[in-house]
């Protein structure tokens, strides 16, 4: 077992568990990961492979068929796959995410119903909140929904889903003004609808669509789309929560243990940027010895494995947070922010010890260094997180003149 970035009083458990995944990430996702990468392919096998590891239920409770097991396990699994391929992690979080909101917000209904088939994997979700014109400032949302009967119609352009495609239940975050009175804030006239559909493209349900694949410079693999609403109908007990008005909440505590997830990815690549980067140190030689032999050589490794250590550390110390109850959403932030910058840096620095050969997509640290920079943008971008750090510490520090 490598030395960096291991994590102190994990139960028997959850060491089983940890084992069992990187097992699986370096026999099934590794020797396929560049490959499937590189052709833009959906990697059913090894979601195939997941399912039966029971990983699509892995933070939904037991009662539900799930594992019932805490966030840092499942951020540590993530961190696992993303050090194989970021992008299998991707279709794991945002089901994960439907399934934490629907476990702490929705119905016992819509709890009874979908998280039994999320559990096995066989009900896959996808979540809902940018729009073409808007990333992170979710209070200027226009899609809209509108009471008719039992039913709303729901309005409006969604951008960005991850799983669009293959997803076969959608939560998504709308503007719905009904029983609000003018002037009320946008982030309390937002509702989150539990929208069913069938996995795939074009006309997926009447009234929406899913128009295809977003062709991305990294990420692949996995599907990201726009979502089309135009008149699309959704029964009031769809609701997440059963409430409207809610939505904004609902989302932002699926956010936040979202950023949780996207530290552990940035922490997963970044160790698999150092391993290849410390390997192909000692294999290549230069003027009559290996490459990790010249001192510039060794300032790099020896950056790259703090900063490893360091993000990981950080990541633990979030996810232990939001299990114990307590609010994290300034660790959340701190993680996926130093995270994400870090794993950054961490795979330029392997790229630079490849020398010209990390330039050749034959390489595996080419395929990092276009993934890296997704986690700067994904689930709020640096500069969102420093605003959220920022307001945090002046709430904790305000000054008592």
């Amino acid at each position: 077992m490598a030395r960096l970035a291991q994590t102190a009083g994990l139960t028997d458990v959850q060491r089983e568990i940890l084992s069992t995944v990187r097992d699986f990430v370096d026999k099934e996702i590794l020797p396929v990961a560049t490959e499937l990468e590189h052709r833009d392919e959906y990697p059913q096998q090894i979601v195939d492979g997941l399912k039966e590891l029971g990983l699509f239920g892995l933070m939904i409770p037991e009662e539900y068929g799930g594992l019932g097991e805490s966030l840092l396990t499942y951020a540590l699994c993530v961190e696992e796959i993303a050090r194989g391929w970021m992008s299998v992690s991707g279709i794991v979080n945002t089901h994960f995410i439907v399934a934490y909101m629907l476990k702490q917000h929705g119905t016992q209904e819509q709890k009874d119903h979908f998280l039994p088939k999320m559990a096995l994997g066989e009900i896959r979700g996808a979540f809902s909140m940018s729009e073409p014109a808007l990333g992170s400032d979710v209070s200027a949302i226009t899609s809209k929904a509108v009471k008719d009967g039992d039913e709303y119609v729901l309005t409006g352009q969604k951008m960005w889903l991850t799983n669009g495609g293959t997803s076969s239940l959608v939560a998504v975050l709308v503007r719905s003004d009904e029983g609000h009175p003018e002037g009320t804030a946008p982030h309390k006239s937002m509702t989150t609808f539990l929208v069913e559909k069938e996995p795939g493209f074009g006309e997926v349900r009447p009234g929406l669509t899913i128009p295809g694949k977003i062709d991305k410079m990294g990420y692949k693999g996995v599907d990201t789309t726009e979502l089309i609403m135009d008149g699309l109908r959704i029964p009031a007990d769809r609701v997440l929560g059963g409430e409207t008005g809610r939505g904004f909440y609902q989302m932002m505590d699926g956010v936040e243990v979202g950023r949780v997830n996207v530290a552990a990815r940035g922490c997963g690549v970044a160790q698999r940027a150092f391993e290849l980067g410390v390997s192909y140190a000692q294999q290549r030689h230069t003027f009559g010895k290996p490459i990790a032999q010249h001192q510039a050589i060794q300032f790099k490794l020896a950056e790259m494995a703090t900063k490893v250590e360091a993000a990981h550390a950080m990541m633990v110390n979030a996810a232990r947070k939001k299990d114990s109850g307590e609010r994290n959403d300034l660790e959340a932030g701190m993680a996926k922010y130093l995270a994400s910058e870090y794993c950054k840096e961490v795979v330029e620095d392997a790229f630079r010890i490849h020398g010209g050969y990390g330039f050749s997509k034959e390489y595996e640290i080419e395929r990092l260094y276009r993934e890296a920079p997704m986690l700067l943008i994904g689930e709020g971008t640096a500069e969102i997180q420093k605003m959220i750090i920022g307001r945090r510490l002046l709430e904790e520090y305000r000054f008592q003149g």
